[in-house]
């Protein structure tokens, strides 16, 4: 966490302007004379806003944080009509759940519209509104996603500033009906939280939404049953180290607001800086973080900490058994489609290159380049779950370790490929156009073993001219066609 790269200090950005957005929306909350549990909803909301909404471009941005409120305030305004109402808020709450998992088949824009819904109807519970609150919860929530949108796109817009940002988590292979990842996990999650909900209410009728809240966020950015069980255990973990760090902080300071504030706002920080690095630490500050709050709101006590572990458990528990049971997707199933997706792009480029060199210019092996990585970004997630220490898989684990190895080096000398492909002085070179089409008849027998691959041609006769871009652009092919070789065995494995 501390060792990881921040190019442009691009995460610390993020995170300071998450405390000032967060903390923006709350004075204004307050500066509106709104009481405190506006202000925590506001704050909720304008969290939110700077935390899911991770749509490609600026423009695309502003959209999805301008639709928030409209799909929030109803389901608000939902849940606090059904407040009096147990069997219709749970039978709500669930399709609300489903609803919110299905529409992450529209990528970024669902996925962030999706969860905004579902913490809106899990935030009525946590404060537990009522109908006659519903106008002044709905201007907070307004107001602090109005807050959150200056913020972001006025004060500090850290995405135009820096071009050069990581792409979003690129979106699991495709499917149809029920084999749409989007479909699937809708019912996998609604399956988990009814768990939740039932256990949860039972080991506690005030606070069992803290079981649903852990199934939820169990199934987001994962693919497959591996993906989701490790998410579980993370969860617990965090959630374990964060009660701990309550008890010997939260408690103590009894809801005091100036120091409360402060390790708020520390928590907020830590929340944006440490969510890419590591769902444990995240998950930690967001457990500290939602104990200062029942401080502030004066119901904090040790036993109300131990009960957040118990419904933390019974949420991983519910997803456990709902990857396992309903429409499962095994590791091994997602790993390889990814797989197949990234030797894709790595044939792609490869044959652009050779199109490129030989003088095409409208042959762009770049665009592929950036696939792969897109790829690799998605197979370093699913394959996750076969690397973590606690795998009892060792011969997988050594396996999936020599894949990720194996493509990381092509991605690296697909890169150098790329930037080298287009020197007019390099080009025409057979001895590249033959590395070439090495390196795709390498792609086609991995991803088609039975079928022959076409022989790679052969230089033409004569010595070709040395040139110091040809040489590197060699290297790099070479580079390529031995890192394919050396997938055959794990792969088939």
């Amino acid at each position: 966490m501390f060792a990881a790269p921040d190019p442009g200090l691009r995460r610390l950005r993020i995170s300071a302007r998450a405390v000032l957005g967060v903390g923006a929306a709350v004075a204004a909350v307050a500066w509106a004379g709104l009481p405190l549990s506006a202000a925590v909803v506001g704050g909720l909301a304008a969290l939110l806003a700077l935390f899911t909404v991770a749509d490609p471009t600026v423009r695309r941005q502003a959209v999805t944080t301008a639709l928030l409120p409209a799909v929030g305030l109803p389901v608000l305004a939902l849940a606090a009509v059904l407040h009096r109402d147990p069997a219709g808020r749970d039978a709500a709450f669930l399709a609300v759940v489903f609803c919110g998992v299905a529409a992450r088949r529209w990528g970024p824009r669902g996925n962030a519209l999706g969860i905004f819904a579902f913490m809106m109807f899990f935030a009525a519970q946590f404060l537990e509104a009522e109908r006659r609150e519903l106008p002044v919860l709905a201007v907070a929530v307004s107001l602090g996603v109005a807050v959150a949108a200056l913020v972001r796109f006025g004060v500090w817009c850290v995405e135009r500033r820096t071009p050069g940002a990581p792409a979003a988590a690129p979106a699991p292979p495709a499917g149809q009906g029920l084999a749409r990842p989007a479909t699937r996990q809708a019912f996998q999650a609604a399956a988990a939280c009814a768990f939740a909900l039932a256990v949860g209410q039972a080991v506690s009728g005030e606070r069992w939404y803290w079981a649903v809240g852990t199934a939820w966020w169990i199934f987001v950015n994962t693919a497959s049953r591996g993906e989701t069980l490790v998410r579980g255990f993370r969860r617990v973990l965090g959630t374990a180290g964060g009660i701990a760090a309550g008890l010997a902080v939260a408690v103590p300071l009894h809801g005091a607001p100036a120091p409360t504030a402060v390790l708020v706002a520390a928590c907020v920080f830590g929340i944006f800086y440490t969510a890419p690095l590591s769902y444990s630490w995240m998950v930690f500050f967001v457990t500290l973080m939602a104990g200062l709050l029942y401080g502030l709101l004066g119901v904090l006590h040790p036993g109300l900490l131990a009960l957040r572990l118990e419904q933390t458990a019974v949420g991983a528990a519910g997803a456990a058994l709902a990857v396992a049971l309903v429409l499962p997707v095994t590791t091994h199933a997602t790993t390889d489609a990814w797989i197949r997706r990234a030797l894709e792009s790595v044939r792609h480029c490869a044959a652009d290159a050779a199109r490129r060199l030989a003088g095409d210019p409208a042959a762009a092996p770049a665009p592929h380049v950036a696939e792969l990585e897109s790829a690799l970004r998605g197979l370093r997630m699913s394959i996750a779950p076969l690397l973590h220490p606690l795998s009892p898989l060792r011969a997988r684990r050594a396996r999936a370790r020599r894949v990720m190895l194996a493509l990381d080096d092509c991605a690296r000398q697909a890169r150098g490929l790329a930037a080298l492909a287009a020197d007019p002085v390099a080009s025409h070179d057979a001895r590249l156009t033959a590395a070439c089409a090495r390196v795709e008849a390498a792609v086609s027998r991995l991803t088609a073993p039975v079928t022959p691959s076409a022989a790679a041609p052969a230089p033409a006769a004569g010595p070709s001219p040395h040139h110091p871009a040809t040489d590197r652009a060699l290297a790099h092919l070479h580079g390529l066609e031995a890192a394919l070789t050396g997938l055959a065995d794990p792969l088939r494995a």
